[in-house]
Parts: structure tokens; C-alpha cells; sequence
């Protein structure tokens, strides 16, 4: 049988099958976590290279199997150099059959596309872009990494661990120097979605050290102009008034309460970390968990 010219991708669209190996993830430090997911990521990929090259064409149906080709949260599907999804091993197997060249991510992006013109390209690459992720009901970035072999090209992906309390520590700082330079200008680039400091469930949020008012809040906006003070958690904890004490106290310092999540509307365990600049209290926190 003539060889096809077929183009193969690989990807993680994060069907969680192992649920202690997914908390055992998100506990960890976020550059653990990522560590992990590239490592069983390269790790399928090279399986499933090997498997294509051992056995050609009948890999294919291998693809669309349960169990042989799954890591977790990891599964491998197929595409033609049309574009056409011809094989799968999981959700995406709704698909097979249809063109999916030109389907955007939850962006608008054509990811599909710039894999396969990557892959003709460039043999080998990644692609980041926005997937409905099922294991926590909300779309999240993802990352996939791809490889030519022969007139094939496998990849493989994860979606991207969660911010970390490190990363917002890094956008804080950056609020506080901002907001040290431009005064309280800098409100509207806190609240904006272009402003550079909301990303996904990390966002910056403002206080007043005296009238406890919200003067910013790029996960919520309609939450400037309230009494912040006010504010309680799940618990019933008033940790807007921590905040404002541990500020007065030390200047800066950690908060942990339960919150919503702007990305998927649940209420999860927070961690938040403050600054205090001269009025101001200015915030930063990482969602680390369901509230049990």
C-alpha cells in the first residue's frame, strides 16, 4: 500500500483519568508541575513514535483505542495534511471525519492551522493556544509540542498549571512599582483587560487603607466604589480587614481566604499576598483549590 501523506497531532485536551495523580499535581509548585507535564508529554510522544514507525498505517486505529496511547490527562488523535481529523482517542472523537483546519481556539485562534504549517515548515515546534479543559470546566492555556517523522508529524500537549503564588508575587511588584510612578492612574490599567495585569485567574486588586474602599479589581470591576471592608469569605472571615491590619503591621505579608474564581466561577482556597503603598493596600493571590 502507497504510504499517505498524513499528518499527525497529538494532543492533551485534559480529561483528568487518574484523580490523585491530578491533586498530587496541582499541590506541587507550578514549575514542578510543568516540569511533570513535559516530561510525560515528550515521554508519550516518543512512545507513540515508535509506534508509528513499528507499524505504519495500523498505528492509526492504535490511536483511537483507550488505554495504549493515554498518560492521565495526555491522548493522542489525527489529522490529515487537509486537516481532516481521521483518528482519536478521546472527546475529539466527535470529530473524525470533519475538517478541523480551520477551528479557533476559545480566542479565535487557528491553532490547527499553524501546527500544520509549522509542522511543513519547520519539522518541529509548539503551539500555544485556549482549550476547554473538562477536568475543571473552563478553558485554560495549553501548550502542544510537535515532531516530524517522515511524512508524519506527532504532537503532544498540556494544559498550562495554574498561576502560582510566585507569579503573582511578580505581577504585584509590578503593580506596586506602577502605581508608585503613575499614582492613581495606573487604576485603569489594573482593571483593564489590556492593561498587562489580568491574566486568566491573576489579576491586581486596590484598597483603601482608611475608607476601605475598592479602587481596583481586574477580576471584577463592578467590585470598584464598594466597601471592601465589608467583604467576607466563605468562612465568614472578614480578610479584606486582615489584609488592612497585617498591612498597618508589617507593610506586606500573606492572606489566605476563600474567593471566587473569575475563570470559572467557582469558590476556591486563595493565596493572596499585599503591599502597602502609601494609602493603598495592593493585592495579588493565586487560586489554589477547591474549598472542602
Amino acid at each position: 500500500m502507497a504510504p499517505l501523506r498524513t499528518l499527525i497531532l497529538a494532543a492533551v485536551l485534559g480529561i483528568t483519568l487518574n484523580t490523585m495523580s491530578l491533586q498530587a499535581e496541582t499541590s506541587a509548585p507550578r514549575g514542578v508541575q510543568e516540569q511533570s507535564a513535559v516530561a510525560r508529554t515528550q515521554a508519550l510522544l516518543d512512545r507513540a513514535e515508535r509506534h508509528l514507525r513499528d507499524k505504519g498505517e495500523q498505528a492509526l486505529a492504535t490511536f483511537s483505542q483507550a488505554g495504549e496511547f493515554h498518560d492521565g490527562d495526555l491522548y493522542v488523535y489525527v489529522v490529515d495534511t487537509d486537516g481532516k481529523l481521521i483518528a482519536s482517542g478521546g472527546s475529539s472523537g466527535a470529530l473524525i471525519g470533519r475538517n478541523v483546519r480551520d477551528m479557533t481556539d476559545s480566542d479565535g485562534r487557528p491553532f490547527f492551522r499553524e501546527m500544520l504549517e509549522g509542522a511543513r515548515s519547520a519539522g518541529t515546534g509548539t503551539v500555544e493556544y485556549r482549550w476547554y479543559n473538562p477536568a475543571r470546566n473552563r478553558a485554560e492555556p495549553k501548550i502542544a509540542t510537535y515532531r516530524a517523522v517522515g511524512d508524519r508529524i506527532l504532537v503532544v500537549g498540556y494544559y498550562a498549571p495554574n498561576a502560582s503564588i510566585e507569579l503573582a508575587k511578580s505581577m504585584l511588584w509590578r503593580a506596586v512599582h506602577e502605581l508608585k510612578v503613575h499614582g492613581e492612574r495606573a487604576f485603569e490599567r489594573f482593571n483593564s483587560l489590556n492593561g498587562g495585569f489580568v491574566h486568566d485567574d491573576l489579576y491586581i486588586f486596590v484598597v483603601g487603607m482608611e475608607d476601605e474602599l475598592v479602587y481596583a479589581h481586574g477580576g471584577s470591576p463592578r467590585q470598584v466604589g464598594r466597601k471592601a471592608g465589608d467583604f467576607v469569605d466563605a468562612k465568614g472571615k472578614y480578610f479584606i480587614r486582615d489584609m488592612i491590619a497585617l498591612a498597618r503591621s508589617k507593610g506586606e505579608g500573606d492572606v489566605h481566604y476563600a474567593w471566587r474564581n473569575p475563570a470559572n466561577l467557582k469558590v476556591e482556597n486563595k493565596h493572596s499576598y499585599i503591599v502597602r503603598v502609601g494609602k493603598y493596600l495592593v493585592g495579588a493571590g493565586a487560586y489554589t483549590g477547591p474549598v472542602r
